[in-house]
């Protein structure tokens, strides 16, 4: 294990005069001018927003041969204000928990309202249906796929790249997930 090196205080007041004089060069000199280090700033922060942006997807259990709903559709179902399928299975909402950084786009664009209202709606909404709860709340993509892979009648939303073989993507308006014009995407 080696130790840090301390420099003498020759050395070290010769660095400190480096840096101000390669801070104080501006734009020559191989050094970072003040509008460089917003623009390095600006491309980060955009990154880092893109990163976090993620496409939800609806998926459905296999056994509900949903090819797609409408958004009034899939909001009414987001809502709590469809019980039952045409083919009479009971509408359960597989989600993650709307206070999460997952939820924030199903937020906006779905409920149209606060996480906290969210929360009570669920709640409401799983109130009159307690052998068979409207929406489910799960911690975690794996758990909503397994979740709504096992579960007859079941919907979901979900990071499209959590998809697996073992649901259906169902259009939502007609489209699908990364498609131009998708509801759902998160950029």
């Amino acid at each position: 294990m080696g130790f840090p090196v301390i420099e003498p205080g020759a050395q070290f007041k010769q660095n400190q005069d480096n840096q101000a004089s390669w801070i104080s060069k501006g734009s020559g000199g191989g050094s970072l001018s003040t509008g460089r280090i917003v623009l390095i700033t600006l491309v980060v922060m955009a990154a880092i927003g893109v990163a976090g942006a993620k496409d939800i997807a609806l998926i459905a259990n296999k056994e509900n041969h949903l090819d797609g709903m409408t958004t009034p559709e899939l909001v009414k179902v987001c809502k709590g204000q469809t019980n039952h399928w045409s083919d009479g299975k009971p509408v359960t909402l597989v989600i993650r928990d709307p206070g999460s950084t997952e939820m924030r786009l199903v937020l906006q664009k779905l409920y149209e309202m606060p996480k906290e209202d969210v929360s009570a709606l669920i709640s409401s909404a799983n109130h009159t249906r307690q052998s068979h709860p409207a929406i489910v709340i799960v911690d975690s993509d794996e758990a909503l796929v397994k979740r709504v892979e096992t579960t007859s009648g079941s919907v979901g939303l979900v990071d499209v790249y959590a998809i697996t073989g073992g649901v259906t993507v169902v259009k939502v308006s007609g489209k699908l997930p990364l498609e131009p014009g998708y509801l759902l995407h998160g950029n």
